[in-house]
């Protein structure tokens, strides 16, 4: 019996065609754009720092297409699966997994503070920092509770969850149009699907336009970044910047042995096979930068659409890995910096504040001070105005939480695929061989096949 969950056998290159040259590689395009950012950046801050809209104005035309991708991968996704009732242990699964990994994450970054001690002996006064440098830096996005954070997923308006490119918010939106779709009975709906498999299609091929411009996005985002901050800062914050990525490191090690025992899959493979998308979230700072992209490429890669739909966005709010290493280390930095050694309760008590205060920190300006603000107010040990201290090292830390954050995802994905038993590692095997055609796509539902019963248990 077929099961729609899982892509069709991807299809190989026609007739073993010859390799394209380096130079028209997009990686290639990539990395030789974020060298001669750096390059720009540091010999010419003031013209790199001028370059700042080439990187925003790339994230935009992403941002552009994302909120109607997720909405028609998501409900096309659930329409092939027919089953509601499993979007809802997709759902439940992953959320599941996302908790666990940020508490260890959290955890993790707690037990690397407390052992390389990045803050101690600094000695600063809280109040020589300035309040109005943090305030600049989180006006824009007003801290939210619990209640207002989950309240903030239900969307008031449909229009308005696509307009302001809210996620979440379109996330749950498409859930329910891909649930109404399976309940009113698929045959009867066919004509709708239809057209949003064709619209769909349109909007990878928008997506391939973009990607053409990748190169000038990274370039400009990178001589912004070196040319605003300097390759001069790592000094200043060496030990807080060499515990991070050390830890980040450890971390993502720790990611290899989760893809492989579990859902078996090479990650030093997987990497290779999206070495582009994760150098250009590199150059541009940003993984909003390689959403549609990455899905396409974790749905090739044998996992099923409605799972990737489900998973990838959700994690870009709810499995923020990089993000919670770097502000459990750096609450730390601060308490050492200031004088103050925190206590096991009061560090029990932080992980509780940090797992609320770092969920749905993608996309919003200033977030991770936000998170730390409230950690810092909520424990009150040191003034909040402390945090003040981290404006100058957390550029320094994008591209850790970026890369962290991103491989996260895509082994939250295959887990979660894998757990939910649509996964097919033949199709996955294949593409990590080049066997895919290079379009960009995924397959619509007419061309879904039935994959080859071993794949998926293996």
């Amino acid at each position: 019996m077929k099961n729609p969950a899982l892509l069709s056998a991807p299809q190989p290159h026609a007739g073993g065609a010859a390799r394209k040259p380096l130079y028209k590689s997009l990686f290639f395009q990539i990395l030789a754009a974020v060298v001669a950012g750096v390059v720009i950046g540091h010999f010419w801050p003031e013209i790199g720092a001028g370059l700042r809209p080439l990187g925003d104005g790339f994230i935009q035309l992403i941002k552009m297409i994302i909120a109607p991708l997720i909405f028609l991968v998501i409900v096309t996704g659930i329409a092939a699966v027919s089953d509601v009732r499993a979007v809802g242990r997709v759902g439940v699964k992953a959320l599941a997994y996302f908790t666990a990994a940020t508490l260890f994450a959290l955890v993790f970054g707690l037990v690397v503070g407390n052992v390389v001690q990045p803050g101690a002996g600094l000695n600063i006064d809280p109040a020589s920092l300035s309040q109005d440098a943090l305030d600049a830096k989180t006006s824009t996005a007003p801290p939210k509770d619990a209640a207002a954070f989950l309240l903030g997923i239900i969307p008031t308006s449909v229009v308005g969850a696509f307009a302001s490119n809210s996620l979440l918010q379109v996330l749950c939106f498409s859930v329910f149009f891909g649930a109404a779709i399976v309940v009113v009975g698929r045959e009867r709906c066919l004509p709708v699907i239809t057209l949003m498999e064709t619209v769909l299609e349109l909007f990878f091929k928008i997506m391939g336009w973009v990607m053409r411009a990748a190169p000038i996005g990274a370039f400009g985002a990178m001589a912004f970044i070196i040319g605003q901050y300097g390759l001069g800062s790592l000094s200043t914050y060496a030990l807080l910047v060499a515990a991070c990525y050390g830890a980040a490191l450890v971390f993502i090690g720790l990611l290899f042995v989760v893809a492989w025992v579990y859902p078996r899959v090479p990650l030093w493979q997987f990497i290779k096979y999206t070495r582009e998308e994760f150098l250009l979230a590199l150059g541009t700072a940003s993984t909003e930068s390689v959403l549609p992209r990455i899905m396409t490429k974790l749905t090739n890669a044998g996992c099923s659409r409605a799972t990737t739909g489900l998973v990838v966005p959700t994690g870009y709010s709810f499995n923020l890995d990089g993000a919670a290493l770097y502000l459990s280390i750096s609450l730390l930095f601060l308490a050492q910096a200031f004088g103050y050694n925190l206590d096991f309760g009061q560090q029990l008590a932080a992980l509780g504040v940090l797992m609320l205060t770092s969920k749905g920190m993608a996309g919003v300006p200033g977030s991770a001070f936000l998170a730390l603000s409230a950690t810092a107010g909520a424990l009150g040990i040191f003034p909040v105005a402390g945090v003040a201290l981290l404006l100058g090292a957390d550029r320094l830390m994008d591209s850790m939480r970026v890369v962290v954050n991103l491989l996260g995802n895509c082994v939250a994905t295959f887990v979660v695929a894998r757990w939910e038993g649509q996964f097919d590692r033949t199709a996955m095997l294949r593409a990590f061989n080049g066997e895919v055609a290079a379009r960009g796509e995924i397959a619509t539902a007419g061309q879904v096949a039935e994959p080859a019963a071993p794949a998926a248990a293996k």
